[in-house]
């Protein structure tokens, strides 16, 4: 769910929880014909625009009914009014990986597979409105990744000097569990920092992925290598504090209640509607188990590894980015300079859409992952 970005060097004890190139071309906008007439319309109901870089548009048939089967150089995508038929069944089950229970979330038993990973602070309940929509006609699977959820959370001490917690670690994770459970190629669906592990996994092992989904993707915007040489001495100094003083405990009990969780998602969600006592339990549960609060310190402070400008030339599948235009941790003025990118074939703004799309406006992403995996997803007889 969240990001540990920041837009300066300032060392601020705000939590963001659950936390460019050059030579770019700018593309001419245009509004997509009505489903009904053809004509150009303006909806006065939320919709999402897209920027298709690759042209070869799918055959109808293998559009869902939320997206609009005009092919231009900015698509509109509108929800499914269409009634809804009961929800599928979603199991918890526990995956053994490398000694460690991994808890995931799985639904459907036909069409292309697909793995959930969510964001810095949250688990695979932020994909509660998801998992059932998109299992009517995919394999669906939602992951904890280890240190969040409901997961196990070893001790990051315990692996001395070498760093334990880092997008290297929860890219293996997925690909393996793409080999040992759900057994076929998959797509990848990822918010804030699980895009990073996204994109790490399927540089790591190409083979595995068919493509990849990211919302709102973190920008990594306190990475060592973006912030000026002066201020990085300055950095870890503070992150040494955070980490082997009791002030990062203190910091994370002020943040580990109910009402600071809240109140951390109202700034993300730009409808704060959708922050409901359900969503606050399910983000807070799981960061009161022995062992959150190490984890949690451990990634805040880590200011090493990939960033997202330096995975994508290397990614091999295409990716669909998608950006809530009212999140105040990752600006979309940012985010658009990844548009460009050979690998990324649409970038889709979600209006009126904060940090974690898949959970404030499912009736938009939804359709969207839809869409991208029917465009790409090979005939495929693989089932759990």
């Amino acid at each position: 769910m969240a990001s540990t970005s920041s837009p300066t060097l300032h060392l601020s004890t705000e939590l963001k929880f659950p936390f460019d190139p050059s030579h770019r071309r700018r593309r001419k906008s245009t509004f997509a014909p009505s489903l009904s007439s053809g004509k150009t319309v303006r909806s006065r109901e939320p919709i999402a625009v897209r920027y298709r870089r690759h042209a070869s548009p799918p055959s109808s048939s293998t559009v869902p009914n939320a997206v609009l089967k005009g092919h231009t150089t900015q698509d509109r995508v509108q929800g499914d009014e269409a009634p809804c038929p009961p929800q599928l069944e979603v199991q918890s089950r526990v995956w053994n990986w490398r000694g460690y229970s991994i808890r995931y979330q799985c639904c459907g038993d036909s069409g292309p597979a697909l793995v959930l990973i969510h964001g810095f602070g949250a688990n695979s309940d932020h994909w509660r409105k998801n998992i059932p929509v998109l299992a009517k006609s995919h394999r669906v699977y939602a992951i904890d990744l280890i240190g969040y959820g409901y997961s196990d959370k070893p001790n990051p001490r315990d692996f001395g000097d070498d760093l334990f917690y880092t997008f290297e670690t929860w890219a293996t994770q997925i690909n393996d569990f793409s080999v040992q459970v759900v057994k076929d190629k998959a797509f990848f669906i990822c918010n804030s920092i699980g895009g990073v592990v996204g994109l790490q996994a399927a540089v790591m092992q190409p083979q595995i992925c068919r493509g990849i989904v990211i919302l709102n993707i973190s920008l990594r915007m306190l990475h060592i290598k973006k912030q000026p040489w002066y201020g990085r001495p300055l950095i870890r100094s503070f992150q040494n504090l955070l980490r082997n003083t009791m002030l990062g405990k203190f910091f994370f009990n002020s943040v580990a209640t109910p009402e600071s969780v809240e109140g951390i998602l109202c700034q993300c969600y730009h409808d704060t509607s959708q922050v409901t006592d359900e969503l606050v339990q399910k983000i807070l549960q799981p960061g009161l188990e022995p062992g959150a609060v190490d984890v949690f310190l451990e990634f805040i402070c880590y200011s090493g590894g990939p960033l997202p400008e330096e995975l994508l030339p290397l990614v091999k599948c295409p990716v669909l980015i998608a950006w809530g235009d009212k999140d105040p941790w990752e600006p979309i003025e940012l985010g658009r300079a990844f548009r460009n990118f050979d690998s990324v074939e649409d970038f889709v703004v979600l209006p009126d859409v904060g940090h974690c799309p898949q959970d404030e406006a499912p009736h938009l992403v939804n359709p969207l992952v839809e869409s991208f995996v029917a465009r790409h997803a090979a005939p495929s007889t693989a089932s759990t």
